[in-house]
């Protein structure tokens, strides 16, 4: 079974670390959610959100995916933990996947972790940089980004595939009625 790492930090996109988490456990993907700071994460709408563990608790080598939630206070608080950059470095070394939506592109263009990569990010959230597509998804090697709370199913679906593949991902899709 795979299993994935979402790091949350106060500030982030609460959609997209909700709907990350609940779209991969509906696939039977493990995901653990560790808090950088505290279990307790108060996201970008006031939304009060309880992590699984606090990512200090964490060994990374146990996942084979870590996905970063966007909200731009989200993604400075990420940034600016050296865990956060010790783990993504150790990731794109090793060839594993890392997933970044809306602003949180920021935090692997910071950390060097986009180098050659296509990528996408919330307009306007990344300097100006020749590789960003400004679409929906990106995939790159194996770094999957998204453009922002909108296309949160669409990410989600997506590491499905990746990880489980493409009739896990439909199967998963029918069950969530999105639109055609």
């Amino acid at each position: 079974m795979p299993k994935v790492l979402v790091p949350f930090a106060d500030g982030m996109e609460e959609m997209e670390a909700v709907i990350v988490v609940d779209v991969l456990r509906r696939a039977g993907i493990e995901v653990v959610s560790a808090g950088i700071s505290s279990n307790i994460i108060l996201a970008s709408r006031g939304i009060k959100l309880v992590s699984d563990s606090l990512l200090s608790e964490i060994d990374p080598s146990n996942f084979d995916m870590i996905v970063l939630p966007g909200g731009n206070q989200g993604t400075k608080n990420l940034n600016a933990d050296p865990f956060v950059s010790e783990i993504l470095k150790k990731f794109k070394k090793e060839d594993r996947w890392i997933g970044a939506i809306c602003a949180a592109p920021n935090v692997l263009l910071t950390h060097n972790i986009l180098q050659d990569q296509k990528f996408t990010a919330f307009p306007g959230s990344v300097p100006s940089n020749e590789k960003y597509t400004g679409s929906r998804l990106e995939l790159s090697d194996k770094i999957l980004t998204s453009i922002g709370p909108g296309s949160a199913f669409e990410f989600s679906l997506k590491i499905v595939e990746l990880l489980s593949g493409v009739e896990k991902r439909k199967e998963v899709e029918k069950n969530l009625q999105l639109p055609a």
